[in-house]
């Protein structure tokens, strides 16, 4: 009933008004489920994309099977796209809230949708014509045709794909709604390991061919590190081989054992800051350069003392220990030895780093055992007995565990290793993580490290005032029968060096985050030197632990610093023996 009392022009502003806002309210409800079924649909259609993505991911080692199923998952991603793309979606995300719950939806279709439609497109086209057998060398020689349309390929996917987990990254989870933002932690996480795949495929067609002598004849130092007789690096340098290569070609062209090294009077080079740590011994004997924590360092000291022995300059200085060794024999099978022992991925470890000094007294026997091993090894690599799929398996597990580094004189085949473990820096710390150093060597002389573990663990410790510090234990554990006293003497040291029989001597080396100050740090168990030494390092400052543990005793330290607080606390270890590393609990009560 209209209101008499209105005039007309009032009452027919009323209607346009009620029917303005009827229609209002009827467009919005119509919006919203136009956004709901579309935002359903896209849900459905990228949630499919990620479990088929998941699934290639599986299957990556069969690359044709991969190409068939790829058309699938962009139809996926190319319809979520389409469907969180259209006026009413943009304008949508306009809103306050929503908005940016609908901004963050889109832009991950996006940004999976740009992956698969187009950044996979040349990897797809390569692997659709790709064999793994063309990673698997004939008589010796690796096919070098086709590495460099594989890197153009994946070199233009990684750059791709790494503008869309950019995009990924500047998406404000702190704005989201749980579930959405967890989604797109997900999808970042499933992204960027596509990325790393897509950027090592790059790196390696762009430095393999340069290593395999596309270019001119090189030559490469290979060192093994002996986890038994601790080392930063791993352990210390004992058999090494030099290999060359020169159009593909790879061969075998040298040996030798520490034995045959001169110690120095003078170091071979300057070693910077480092001799506040270690002094000059990294420079002075071969054994004792991976006493350097810097591989670089460690493989130039290597180059050096090489060409003063054999007057041969390396272009190059790979390194790997009998845990890397024992992954490669997983993927060729077992090799016999000369001497009739069977080398397999189960007994490398063992047979290399203990059996070997039970067998054989004299260090020349051990010697000659060892240049066998490798070059039997050598030769099941090279004769291409191996599965590729598994050698590539096997070279990426050494290589994250640290155990196999490489480095390169020249200095932009080294640039290519940028950013990977290879290359065997020191730990980084930035705004995003904060690093500690946990490095041990041997200081008995002997191969007693093979029954020791080591431990570590890290927290950050919040006080009433100020930004938290960071906290870090360590632990040494004498895991060594108890009457190790009467192992033979290479395996004790025999008192050489002043420790006696049974004992392990150990100098830890604990580089702190660079920029950081000591609030507190205390040292128990064992026969442990009070205090700690310190000294500094590219930066860092260092402190020194050094113990003396009998079999079945412990030690631990901790060490509290100031330092600005990052997302993530870490720290990074020499690689130990299998199943001797660990963690152990970093409690901040400790250290007041």
């Amino acid at each position: 009933m209209t209101n008499p009392l209105l005039p007309r022009p009032a009452r027919t502003a009323g209607r346009v008004l009620v029917w303005a806002l009827l229609a209002l309210l009827v467009l919005t409800a119509a919006a919203a489920v136009w956004l709901g079924i579309r935002g359903y649909l896209a849900y459905s259609h990228l949630r499919a994309a990620e479990s088929a993505a998941r699934s290639l991911a599986a299957d990556i080692g069969d690359p044709a099977s991969v190409v068939e199923r790829i058309p699938a998952v962009s139809a996926d991603t190319a319809a979520a796209r389409q469907l969180t793309s259209d006026p009413i979606w943009e304008a949508a995300e306009g809103l306050p809230w929503v908005g940016e719950q609908l901004a963050a939806v889109a832009t991950v279709a996006a940004a999976v949708d740009d992956v698969v439609g187009s950044a996979l497109e040349p990897l797809v086209g390569i692997a659709s014509d790709f064999s793994v057998d063309a990673l698997r060398p004939v008589d010796g020689r690796f096919d070098l045709s086709g590495f460099a349309e594989m890197h153009t390929a994946a070199a233009a996917s990684a750059d791709q794909i790494a503008r869309a987990t950019t995009s990924l990254e500047n998406v404000d989870r702190g704005a989201l709604l749980p579930p959405l933002a967890s989604s797109v932690d997900d999808v970042a996480a499933l992204l960027d390991m596509v990325h790393t795949g897509a950027d090592a495929v790059s790196r390696a067609t762009a430095l393999m061919p340069a290593m395999l002598g596309q270019d001119g004849p090189r030559d490469y130092l290979v060192v093994f590190q002996n986890n038994a007789e601790w080392r930063s690096l791993g352990g210390i340098v004992g058999a090494m081989a030099m290999i060359h290569t020169e159009g593909g070609s790879i061969s075998l062209t040298a040996q030798a054992s520490s034995s045959d090294f001169t110690k120095y009077e003078d170091p071979v080079l300057d070693i910077g800051d480092l001799t506040s740590v270690a002094g000059v011994k990294p420079a002075q004997f071969i054994q004792n350069a991976t006493q350097a924590p810097s591989f670089p360092l460690a493989a130039r000291i290597s180059q050096e003392m090489w060409a003063r022995e054999t007057g041969v300059h390396v272009d190059g200085v790979l390194s790997l220990d009998p845990v890397a060794l024992s992954y490669l024999l997983a993927a060729t099978g077992p090799v016999t030895l000369p001497t009739g022992d069977v080398l397999t991925a189960d007994n490398a470890v063992q047979l290399l780093l203990n059996d070997v000094y039970q067998r054989y007294e004299r260090p020349a026997d051990q010697d000659a055992f060892f240049e066998a091993a490798a070059a039997s090894v050598f030769d099941a690599l090279a004769s291409g007995s191996g599965d590729p799929t598994a050698l590539v398996s096997a070279l990426v597990q050494a290589g994250e565990e640290n155990r196999l580094l490489l480095w390169n004189a020249d200095e932009t085949d080294q640039a290519v290793l940028d950013g990977t473990t290879l290359q065997g820096l020191l730990p980084v710390t930035d705004a995003e993580q904060t690093a500690f150093g946990v490095y041990v060597n041997d200081g008995t002389g002997s191969k007693m490290d093979y029954y020791m573990g080591l431990d570590t663990g890290v927290t950050w410790c919040s006080d009433t005032e100020g930004s938290p510090d960071a906290l870090l234990t360590v632990r040494l554990r004498d895991e060594a029968p108890a009457d190790a006293a009467s192992l033979p003497s290479y395996i004790t040291g025999n008192g050489t060096f002043g420790v006696p029989a049974g004992i392990t001597r150990t100098l830890t080396y604990l580089y702190l985050p660079a920029g950081s100050s000591v609030v507190s740090s205390s040292a128990t168990g064992g026969s442990s030197t009070p205090g700690f030494g310190t000294g500094s390092d590219q930066g860092r400052t260092v402190l020194i632990w050094a113990t003396d543990l009998a079999p079945g005793e412990e030690a631990t330290a901790t060490v509290r610093v100031q330092t600005p607080f990052t997302p993530s606390l870490v720290a990074e270890t020499t690689p130990v023996l299998p199943g001797k590393s660990g963690t152990v609990e970093a409690t901040c009560a400790v250290t007041g």
